[in-house]
């Protein structure tokens, strides 16, 4: 027999799937290598990062908002299933902010790779 929490649980993971996938995950830019590119490479991987950066803020909203209109949906909620969902909210957020991180600091990490072959 399963308990209320398993069938809370499985309910909300049902109702949840369709809107799980209306925010899509960018792909990370391309950097160039910046021993290697020319300065029209360097500058169409700046314009990559950009763009990388700005589809990304975009999904962080997006998720942010899917988060708000599922719990919205969610009438009898707990506050147990409420710390839950944050939770997880906050890692899926956290772990995309700390890609793009990585992102741009590999693509500072080629600027200056680019800026010492072209001295």
């Amino acid at each position: 027999m399963l308990s209320k929490i398993q069938i809370t649980i499985a309910t909300l993971l049902l109702t949840a799937a369709p809107v799980s996938f209306a925010c899509d995950y960018p792909q990370p830019a391309e950097v160039p290598n910046g021993s290697t590119a020319s300065k029209d490479d360097m500058l169409a991987g700046q314009t990559a990062v950009k763009d990388y950066m700005t589809a990304m803020e975009a999904y962080l909203a997006c998720i942010e908002t899917q988060e708000k209109d599922t719990v919205a949906s969610m009438p009898e909620i707990t506050e147990e299933e409420r710390a839950s969902r944050d939770a997880a909210l906050t890692k899926k957020y956290n772990a995309a902010v700390q890609e793009m991180e990585l992102v741009a600091a590999r693509f500072n990490e080629e600027v200056r790779a680019y800026k010492e072959n072209s001295e």
